[in-house]
């Protein structure tokens, strides 16, 4: 027989109201923000909360208020180490304003159903996606069911369904041919993720923009990832062995195209230049010292947050689309 003691009923809010001398009313009033009670009650309730370690139900909160605090995180990144650094900026920052997460994964979710039905089903009170290609429909679907919604890292403009914060793509790319040409490589090629992605395709125009004729190479890995960057860059060597300045639209693609290089003997940056975008961590390390554009996520996600949360607060205040600026990070890979 376990010798374990018998665990301790948890204190209820009646519990709290009889230690306090007063009504359940005034317990619950004094743990919901905005709520009028006097000081001298707020302060016998959370006296008698501390002492028998009370903590209200946000379950039971929710009913009464008609919110849960839950915030939908969708993406389809999650494999991406990028991201990781963009869900731990969302998680933290949600939860110090007394939020809670939710997230939904879109990765085998075709066409976002899934993950929509589960974010309706728990009832969030708002959505956060933040993927460059979420299901067609998807946002304005989620808008269509009265959520108030953000895209991060979306592509800004009228035929946006909502609001956006994302980065000039477009400059980054013009910023990452820039920077070849300025150290004579003129035999240019883009690798990207997918051919729908939009940032991929916003990046790669301005690239194109700025290399003009002398891009002669456009390769569609198909993901983001250290696999498909690799495998692309194989593909794009067998291609045009003479390219001489390779631009990723992803860290991680430049990574496993560095990485292929490395494979076929082809030095970088004496026999060809790479350029990343983002700035991952790993972007730094001595084994890749990548040449990246990096994008402001943490300004991204704090904007998406901030204004999420006043939506929220006033249906009316909705929120205007936000392009924020990038810059060029230069390391060894571009020489």
């Amino acid at each position: 027989m376990s010798s374990r003691p018998p665990a301790m009923p948890r204190p209820t809010a009646r519990d709290v109201a009889e230690a306090a001398g007063v009504s359940i009313s005034a317990v619950s009033r004094t743990f919901t923000e905005g709520a009028s009670v006097s000081a001298k009650t707020r302060e016998r309730v959370l006296a008698a909360a501390t002492a028998m370690g009370y903590r209200p139900n946000p379950l039971a909160r929710s009913l009464m208020t008609g919110r849960t605090e839950l915030i939908g995180l969708v993406s389809n990144h999650f494999a991406n180490p990028t991201f990781m650094e963009v869900f731990d900026l969302f998680t933290r920052e949600l939860q110090a304003r007394g939020l809670r997460p939710l997230l939904a994964n879109l990765g085998e979710d075709g066409d976002g159903r899934a993950a929509l039905d589960m974010l309706r089903q728990y009832n969030v009170d708002a959505v956060l996606i933040a993927t460059s290609a979420p299901p067609d429909g998807f946002a304005a679907s989620c808008r269509a069911a009265g959520l108030p919604v953000m895209h991060v890292f979306g592509r800004a403009g009228r035929a946006s369904p909502v609001p956006v914060a994302t980065v000039d793509n477009v400059a980054g790319g013009r910023l990452a041919a820039d920077a070849m040409l300025a150290r004579g490589l003129r035999r240019l090629a883009f690798l990207g993720g997918s051919a729908h992605d939009a940032s991929t395709i916003d990046r790669g125009k301005g690239f194109a923009d700025v290399a003009a004729r002398r891009l002669r190479q456009t390769i569609h890995a198909g993901n983001y990832t250290h696999e498909h960057g690799r495998l692309a860059m194989h593909t794009l060597l067998d291609r045009d062995d003479d390219v001489d300045g390779v631009f990723c639209a992803d860290d991680v693609l430049a990574m496993g195209a560095m990485d292929a290089c490395r494979e076929r003997g082809v030095r970088v940056p004496d026999d060809i230049g790479i350029v990343g975008f983002d700035d991952m961590p790993l972007a730094g390390w001595a084994a890749y010292a990548l040449t990246t554009v990096r994008q402001p996520i943490r300004d991204m996600v704090l904007h998406a947050i901030e204004r999420i949360v006043a939506w929220m607060e006033n249906p009316d205040d909705v929120p205007r689309s936000k392009l924020f600026p990038c810059e060029l990070v230069t390391r060894t890979s571009l020489g």
